[in-house]
């Protein structure tokens, strides 16, 4: 069980890993070198408590400790508790929920020990919006991917906002780093896996056309925001493939997109 330490000073120094999170270069560097996460809203924190992640402190509002017992009888840590005013001096913003959890990070997970277990794999380059970002995270756990590898580009998916946006789903979705996004993808292929870069290339067959009956490893490769995938990663793919549109729509939301991809290749999704 938590133990419940009421803090009446914004400047008190166990407040200093939730101390102005809206300033999005203090918050990262600080994160870095203080390897902490930050998870906002009962939805996040609980999911941090369930994750892989040590949990370090909650910060409630006081009004928030009746509604939360179940946070703070799920940890063995400080859980900071403070006037709802003084929550917003500490993190600069408003933040209506009242609840918020400290994590340590751990370090990604390399590459080799991601395709030892992986069947269904997202591979993302230059994707540098945290909010896609957690958005895929949130959907490839939903949706039966089992591992994330981040090229060259990619933004913290540890960082406030993807945690956020995911609803914590993040955490327990193993993710790992690759230098040289060629070389990945070359050794991603000689693991076993198909890999299918998505395109809005009119010439790129249909995602629902793909034969994926006969298929045990795939992987979903996915570029950012405007770009789409360098010509670098399409010759890396070993399939490519389009979401067919309406109306004069030329692409989709990343995120979007995403989702409609794990879908389609997900884990007893073997239509061919």
């Amino acid at each position: 069980m938590g133990t419940l330490v009421p803090i009446t000073e914004p400047s008190d120094p166990r407040l200093g890993d939730y101390s102005a999170l809206t300033d999005a270069a203090l918050r990262k560097r600080y994160e870095r070198e203080r390897g902490v996460l930050i998870a906002e809203g009962p939805n996040p924190v609980h999911e941090l408590i369930a994750s892989p992640y040590p949990v370090r402190s909650l910060l409630l509002t006081d009004e928030r400790v009746a509604t939360s017992r179940h946070l703070v009888d799920a940890v063995d840590v400080p859980v900071y508790v403070v006037e709802r005013d003084l929550l917003y001096e500490v993190v600069r913003f408003r933040l209506h929920q009242g609840v918020l959890g400290c994590g340590g990070r751990l370090p990604p997970t390399p590459l080799e020990s991601l395709l030892d277990v992986a069947r269904r794999l997202v591979v993302l380059e230059g994707l540098n919006d945290h909010e896609n970002l957690g958005t895929l995270f949130r959907s490839a756990r939903a949706l039966g991917m089992d591992a994330v590898v981040l090229g060259p580009g990619c933004a913290d998916p540890l960082y406030r906002r993807s945690v956020r946006v995911s609803m914590g789903h993040v955490l327990h979705v193993p993710h790992g780093r690759v230098g040289d996004l060629s070389a990945g993808l070359d050794r991603v292929a000689e693991a076993g896996f198909t890999i299918v870069g998505l395109t809005p290339d009119p010439v790129a067959p249909p995602l629902d056309e793909l034969d994926l009956a006969d298929v045990d490893r795939v992987a979903v490769l996915l570029g950012a925001e405007g770009p789409g995938l360098s010509e670098t990663a399409l010759r890396g793919a070993r399939v490519t493939a389009r979401i067919p549109m309406h109306g004069g729509v030329d692409s989709l939301n990343v995120a979007a997109a995403g989702a409609i991809a794990f879908h389609r290749v997900g884990p007893g999704v073997r239509r061919g």
